[in-house]
């Protein structure tokens, strides 16, 4: 098989596809050829060794995708061959064969009627946003929700589910054509932060109130703004870093607006601290899915040696909702 591997950190000029044998299942796996596996901006961050999770040398990156279960290894119970399956697996997805365990954190069916790269471009944002939005966040109907980066894979996630959750949905974002694709999938209002101060639009939008709950993975200047955009007792996810780096918490605003400060690690809390949440990541995404929340939007697709302008895409803001490497390309 052909997997992309990282044997040097840095940029993906660094990654070369090289041939390995195809894995067979242990005790309680299966093995998946691969359709689809979602670009997401941690892989970016991993290979340049910049990532808080920091994998051994050498290693396949990719973190979801979705493809056809081709064997299953002894004790599997739940999947047979043939099923069509969307996966996350930290690393290894940018392979046209990978080995994953059987058990439902790392497994879900693929929902009816979706292609491979819808399937692998779900998880890592449901999970994202349905984790900031109502196990930290606690969005409830009512509530004004302002979502950050939100033509991004997990802002548009945060857009589709803040709007079925009952949330007002006010938008952001740099480009009015990738804004256009944020209001098709369920933006009350968008903003062009470029051309309007946000803050402001975000007081006239609310009467002067400001957001219940603010979703953030941009930072920088724009999560130091966003605590003016704020409501009494708003609640302030952080949820990444796409502009650089960490952003100075002014705790002035902080203290006069009674706002909860809420850090994001949708993959590590619910699995090792509060593996109760974890459920909700079983039980309520395919669900979810079923239903069409979170449905992808995919606007740029790649062979698997052509990744190099996938990472690219991501990092210069081209992508409106996701990118993913396709394996039959």
């Amino acid at each position: 098989m052909r997997a992309l591997v990282c044997n040097e950190l840095g940029d993906a000029s660094k990654l070369r596809i090289e041939k390995r044998p195809i894995p067979r299942p242990r005790a309680r796996e299966v093995v998946v050829q691969v359709g689809a596996a979602g670009v997401n901006f941690p892989d970016v961050l991993t290979v340049a060794g910049s990532y808080q999770h920091k994998p051994d040398l050498p290693f396949v990156p990719g973190m979801e995708g979705a493809g056809r279960v081709l064997a299953v290894g002894k004790d599997v119970e739940d999947w047979r061959k043939d099923d069509c399956v969307i996966f996350n697996i930290r690393p290894g997805a940018f392979a046209e064969y990978v080995r994953v365990p059987d058990n439902d954190r790392h497994l879900m069916a693929l929902p009816q009627g979706w292609s491979w790269a819808e399937g692998a471009s779900f998880r890592v944002a449901a999970q994202t946003a349905y984790h900031s939005l109502v196990h930290r966040g606690a969005l409830k109907a009512g509530d004004v929700l302002l979502v950050h980066g939100a033509s991004g894979g997990v802002g548009l996630a945060a857009v589709q589910l803040g709007k079925h959750l009952g949330a007002t949905v006010i938008a952001t974002g740099s480009d009015d054509g990738r804004l256009a694709v944020v209001k098709q999938n369920g933006a009350d209002h968008t903003i062009n932060y470029r051309e309007t101060d946000f803050v402001a639009r975000v007081k006239e939008l609310t009467g002067g109130k400001g957001a219940n709950v603010i979703y953030d993975p941009v930072g920088g200047e724009v999560l130091e703004k966003s605590m003016r955009a704020a409501a009494y007792g708003a609640r302030l996810l952080i949820v990444g870093f796409t502009s650089g780096g960490p952003s100075k918490v002014m705790s002035n605003h902080v203290l006069i607006k009674g706002l909860s400060v809420l850090g994001i690690r949708a993959g590590e809390t619910p699995l090792r601290i509060a593996p109760e949440q974890a459920r909700d990541y079983v039980v309520e995404l395919p669900k979810l899915a079923a239903l069409g929340v979170m449905k992808p939007h995919i606007s740029h697709r790649f062979p698997l040696d052509r990744v190099a302008e996938a990472f690219a895409a991501l990092t210069d803001r081209k992508v409106v909702g996701k990118v993913v490497l396709e394996m039959d390309a």
